[in-house]
């Protein structure tokens, strides 16, 4: 029997209802941790923007990748929150998807491999922990995983 994937609508709504789920802080770094697929779902980048990402020389990927972690509270990122979380002020959802982002950059700036590969996501993770303490331990458990996913 053939299986049809869901729409492109059916699984950013899954998502989205998976992140609703979730106090606003840990939905904005799941939605955060989801953004590639949420991208591709959506089509994006355009067919012009991949013809012009491969102009781009290595600083300039560098600077384009460090401008949209900046700004993620600017775009789709923040269309994606505020369907999870539509009764949340919008000043608010903006400040989480900072902190999501600025807590995925520690996880990663703090990862140190001088040992057991396991040991040393968790204490990145941990560091990383101690300066945004105000996510869920469930969250702090994906970004573990997260971590790991990437060092692989």
């Amino acid at each position: 029997m053939d299986q049809t994937e869901p729409s492109a609508d059916a699984q950013i709504a899954a998502i989205i209802a998976s992140a609703a789920k979730q106090p606003l802080l840990d939905a904005a770094f799941e939605l955060w941790r989801w953004r590639y697929r949420l991208d591709s779902i959506e089509g994006r980048p355009t067919a012009e923007e991949v013809r012009i990402n491969r102009t781009l020389t290595p600083e300039q990927i560098s600077a384009k990748y460090r401008w949209d972690r900046d700004h993620a509270h600017e775009g789709p990122m923040f269309g994606y929150l505020k369907r999870a979380h539509p009764r949340a002020d919008d000043a608010a959802i903006k400040q989480a998807i900072i902190t999501a982002v600025k807590f995925e950059d520690a996880t990663f700036t703090h990862f140190s491999w001088d040992g057991d590969f396991w040991t040393c996501v968790v204490r990145a993770v941990a560091r990383a922990a101690a300066q945004y303490p105000d996510f869920l331990e469930t969250t702090y458990r994906d970004a573990r995983n997260n971590v790991a996913y990437y060092y692989k």
